[in-house]
């Protein structure tokens, strides 16, 4: 029998009907399928339970990590101390509000939210389906692909600080960048968020997403554990391009390496550490750098 740490045994006592695993390997939770054990790791399926969830960590002076799907998160090798809440399975739900919006809680994927909206014939959310993640990341980040971005159709986006208070954050409030947002600096967390879209014929909408599903299966190293784009676009270009001509396709560091299918990917081969990832992309950010004076940062969210 493990013997539970103190902070492992509070846990249990204060959140007695919340699903929590202790020294759960974060390699579990995570695309790239690396990470080492979390401490604890709690699992809440309603916002009243994750609510309480922050309030006991606040009571034990615990700063959660929150995990979504963790599509484009690196745990570390060592794992991660403290409690490490999991949203993945939290937080379900899509619904129609009006003529031209849909509201999706965060713990929906934006595949199932682009084909919601498809199904109810909504567009503007086609280049959504098969980004990997759940809403509330993708909310966090301003996902994107294919020149679309979450900041384009979201409308307001429903927030919960670690004091369990919810409020209504505006487009604008959001603060969105590329791939970033306002919730980097403050931390809160999506409870859900409301997209503004165009009505279009649900036949139109469902072929243009087959047509990018068809690009990303063709182009892309679905096969391979990864985190997507391994780097954030460079102004001035692009990060595959800067790889490929710095000769770089291929490139390889222990188990994890620069895909021959896309340079812009960094794949875990089996094995791979996070030492590993973190090195081949210091490495080819410092010999893109040298061989273009473009300097490569990672999109993937170093943990």
């Amino acid at each position: 029998m493990i013997e539970l740490t103190e902070f492992q045994r509070k846990l249990a006592q204060m959140l007695p009907e919340t699903e929590l695993r202790f020294d759960e390997p974060l390699s579990r939770h995570t695309s790239f399928r690396i990470g080492g054990p979390a401490e604890a790791m709690a699992f809440p399926k309603t916002r009243e339970e994750l609510g309480n969830v922050l309030k006991v960590s606040a009571l034990l002076d615990c700063k959660s990590a929150i995990l979504g799907a963790g599509t484009n998160v690196l745990a570390p090798d060592d794992g991660l101390p403290g409690l490490t809440i999991c949203l993945k399975d939290c937080l379900g739900g899509m619904k129609r509000v009006d003529g031209e919006r849909i509201r999706l809680m965060a713990g929906v994927t934006m595949t199932r939210g682009a084909v919601f909206a498809a199904k109810e014939g909504l567009g503007g959310m086609e280049f959504a389906h098969g980004i990997p993640g759940t809403v509330g990341g993708g909310v966090y980040m301003n996902a994107g692909a294919y020149d679309g971005s979450l900041s384009q159709i979201v409308e307001t986006v429903e927030v919960m600080d670690f004091s369990g208070n919810i409020r209504q954050l505006s487009n604008a409030q959001m603060d969105f960048s590329y791939r970033h947002s306002r919730l980097e600096e403050t931390g809160e967390i999506v409870l859900s968020a409301v997209f503004h879209l165009t009505p279009k014929p649900t036949e139109q909408i469902q072929a243009r997403m087959r047509e990018l599903l068809q690009k990303r299966t063709a182009s892309q190293p679905l096969d391979l554990p990864s985190a997507g784009s391994a780097f954030k676009r460079p102004v001035g270009g692009y990060a595959a391009a800067l790889i490929d001509q710095a000769g770089l396709r291929g490139f390889r560091v222990g188990g994890a390496a620069i895909s021959n299918k896309h340079a812009g990917f960094a794949v875990n081969l089996g094995g791979a550490t996070a030492a590993d990832v973190q090195s081949l992309l210091t490495q080819v950010s410092d010999w893109v750098y040298e061989a273009s004076g473009i300097r490569l940062e990672p999109e993937v969210r170093i943990w």
